[in-house]
């Protein structure tokens, strides 16, 4: 009887002196669930309310940025290590892409609401270069967007993804961070999540 007295004691004891530190750990392995379901999630497909939908890949994590010449729209040949120093987001689009077009305006806004953390990079890949682009940007009017042209569509061999849109989203050193396979809600709150760990780096 003495014996079981003193199994319920050290079984009290341990109960109060364990269970502040065992329910810690609960909160801790729910935090650590909640951020697991927050992250990157390789081939998670993107959907918004208005019907844009993408897969995010990020298979290519880590990779150097594209290397292939590309015109600004000055008709002058720049590539993406230009834009090494800050992230850059790169999209490439064409004017007969239905939702490429509609994607546009949220990058115009999205350029706008991170311009001092991030550049945005919009690259035709319109065969007929700056003779198609340039009216469509006119009739546009973006306030941050401007009309970089790729006719020999060497960003989109380069990112092999065989479909329009694609964006690609690059670290400030030019490492490979994501890319969205499809079309995407960038004034969404899944796109700000995915994008500001790097942002919030430089």
């Amino acid at each position: 009887m003495l014996l079981e007295s003193d199994v319920r004691l050290v079984m009290r004891l341990f109960l109060f002196l364990c269970l502040p530190a065992m329910l810690v750990a609960c909160d801790k392995q729910s935090d650590e669930a909640e951020q697991v379901n927050d992250a990157v999630q390789e081939g998670e497909t993107i959907e918004s309310d208005s019907g844009l939908v993408g897969r995010l890949d990020i298979s290519q994590r880590g990779s150097a940025m594209v290397d292939t010449p590309f015109k600004d729209p000055e008709g002058q040949t720049v590539s993406l290590s230009d834009f090494i120093g800050k992230p850059v987001l790169v999209n490439i689009w064409a004017t007969w892409c239905a939702p490429c077009i509609v994607e546009m305006p949220m990058l115009d806004a999205l350029a706008a609401r991170e311009k001092d953390r991030m550049k945005v990079l919009v690259v035709s890949q319109d065969i007929q270069g700056a003779e198609k682009v340039d009216p469509f940007f006119a009739k546009a009017d973006f306030n941050e967007l401007e009309a970089y042209t790729d006719q020999e569509n060497g960003l989109s061999f380069g990112f092999g993804s065989g479909l329009m849109p694609t964006t690609v989203l690059y670290d400030a050193s030019g490492k490979e961070v994501w890319r969205v396979i499809g079309a995407m809600d960038w004034d969404g709150a899944r796109a700000a999540m995915l994008m500001e760990e790097t942002l919030a780096e430089g």
